[in-house]
């Protein structure tokens, strides 16, 4: 089972530039498409795609708040993912350089939530650490994705062409 990236026009490998994506729940009778998949056989997805402007992180958190409600996880479970993807998606908009950031939900029978954000950037996978100094505003985001997973990290997005960070959580249903 396997989520498709559905819009108005094929978003296949070969076609990056500017592509547009519907929201969609993928559920175990889909049948599968090719390279896809994330690390762990999802038993539930969700993708949906956002412009990659700081008004979209609101949308964000709370796409994923009705989502895993409707998934009926536990309320710390959510609590933590939508700060995860509040994270995820303020550094997408803020370092990416892109237009469009793609925003996944993988809930597998191993009891395991993946969060992935990926973004059309053209910056390098590798997130900056956090150089933040106690009177700095902003860029301890990374420091509370380490804090809050169970594991996470980044890698160039095959959906995108940009780069993917994730984010796992243990649901424990």
């Amino acid at each position: 089972m396997q989520a498709e990236l559905v819009g108005e026009h094929s978003c296949g490998r070969e076609h990056r530039a500017r592509p547009h994506w519907k929201a969609i729940t993928v559920t175990p009778h889909t049948s599968p498409s090719p390279g896809l998949l994330p690390p762990a056989r999802p038993d539930l997805e969700h993708w949906f795609d956002l412009p990659s402007l700081r008004i979209s992180v609101r949308t964000a958190r709370d796409t994923v708040r009705r989502q895993l409600r409707t998934w009926r996880l536990p309320g710390d479970v959510c609590t933590d993912a939508v700060l995860l993807v509040s994270e995820l998606a303020t550094n997408a908009v803020l370092h990416s350089g892109g237009d469009r950031m793609l925003c996944g939900l993988s809930l597998t029978s191993h009891e395991q939530l993946r969060i992935e954000m990926h973004d059309d950037g053209r910056t390098s996978a590798g997130p900056a650490g956090c150089g933040s100094g106690p009177r700095d505003e902003s860029g301890r985001g990374l420091l509370i994705v380490q804090q809050l997973a169970d594991s996470w990290g980044t890698a160039r997005s095959d959906r995108t062409g940009g780069t993917t960070v994730w984010a796992v959580l243990r649901v424990g249903l």
